[in-house]
């Protein structure tokens, strides 16, 4: 069955509240990816997200609200740094995880203690929120561990009749996953940078934030915090991310692929006129600043899958800074 792309008019913004009220699952778009949503007070309801995604019990689901006043009923405690973030940043791309309420079901948490919430700034979004008037448990729209979608017609091609009801609100404007903080301890957190980096937050919190270490984990062990999983945002293709050390060598690497395997597509994202690899058969070039590039590099890694290519080379942006968040889901698709 082909699932059905409406636009979100007010009309099938109704159709998609009562939906969801009935324990079915809706895709719709945030500011930073399309997401696959469920109610989240309803435990059947929130399985069928992680059915259609092949995703493992786990890893938790960010549940997004309306307003603060339904985030604070989520959680047992509401600490000053978790107030002033969410007046700074919301709505917005953060996450704060926070204690859990007993009534958040275990499937929602991935069996931990604290919730992940968060009020996105999407009008389609805060609109179908208010009409549904229940929490919305909405991971990425995508199967687990691939590419993320930012436009309704991803969502289709990734979860086909796995989900029913898309409402199409256009292409996302953030383009990559929320910054995730959590604000349980002494120190705020960054569990996850996106958009938002710490010296932004650090800025509007007026106190430091820290930023999780990296590591691998294994598979099966609890986490607070979705996208922690060390290969993650993957399109089908082979990403190769290049460092300006590393192009002459990528450029011998591709005429050597080309002599073994000729009919192989190779596809490659650039920052503004800067590098590409010469033995590119497609070349997207992105803003060279964090905020654009974000917004277009999951429309281009779907763009080069759809294309066929068996490569997408990468000119990689730095590390830090504002480009943590667009660093982070390059290296993990790396994986």
């Amino acid at each position: 069955m082909t699932p059905r792309i409406v636009a979100a008019t007010p009309t099938a913004i109704h159709e998609a509240a009562q939906r969801l009220r009935a324990g079915e699952l809706v895709a719709f778009p945030t500011e930073t990816v399309y997401g696959l949503g469920a109610h989240a007070l309803d435990r059947d309801a929130v399985a069928r997200i992680f059915a259609a995604k092949g995703r493992p019990a786990w890893n938790p689901v960010i549940v997004h609200v309306a307003d603060v006043e339904a985030a604070r009923a989520l959680v047992t405690h509401w600490p000053t740094a978790a107030e002033r973030l969410a007046t700074t940043s919301w709505p917005g791309p953060l996450t704060l995880v926070l204690p859990r309420a007993p009534h958040v079901p275990d499937a929602v948490t991935g069996g931990t203690d604290t919730v992940a919430v968060r009020i996105p700034s999407h009008p389609v979004a805060l609109a179908l929120l208010r009409e549904a008037d229940v929490p919305i448990a909405a991971p990425s729209a995508n199967r687990f561990t691939q590419l993320s979608p930012t436009r309704a017609e991803h969502v289709a091609a990734a979860l086909g009749d796995r989900v029913e009801l898309i409402l199409d609100g256009g292409p996302c404007e953030v383009g990559i996953e929320s910054t995730v903080v959590d604000c349980t301890g002494a120190t705020p957190l960054i569990l996850r940078t996106g958009l938002l980096d710490a010296a932004t937050l650090a800025a509007r919190l007026g106190a430091p934030v820290e930023v999780a270490k990296r590591r691998v984990v294994a598979d099966d062990t609890q986490r607070a915090s979705p996208g922690m999983v060390e290969r993650h945002y993957a399109p089908r293709a082979e990403v190769w991310l290049a460092t300006s050390a590393d192009r002459t060598e990528i450029d011998a690497a591709l005429r050597t692929r080309r002599l073994t395997t000729p009919t192989a597509r190779v596809g490659a994202i650039a920052r503004g006129n800067g590098w590409a690899p010469d033995g590119a058969d497609l070349v997207e070039r992105l803003p060279d600043e964090p905020a654009g590039y974000a917004r277009g590099l999951y429309a281009a890694l779907h763009a080069f899958d759809d294309a066929g290519c068996a490569i997408v080379v990468v000119d990689a942006p730095p590390a830090d800074g504002p480009w943590a968040g667009v660093h982070d889901r390059l290296t993990r698709a790396t994986r």
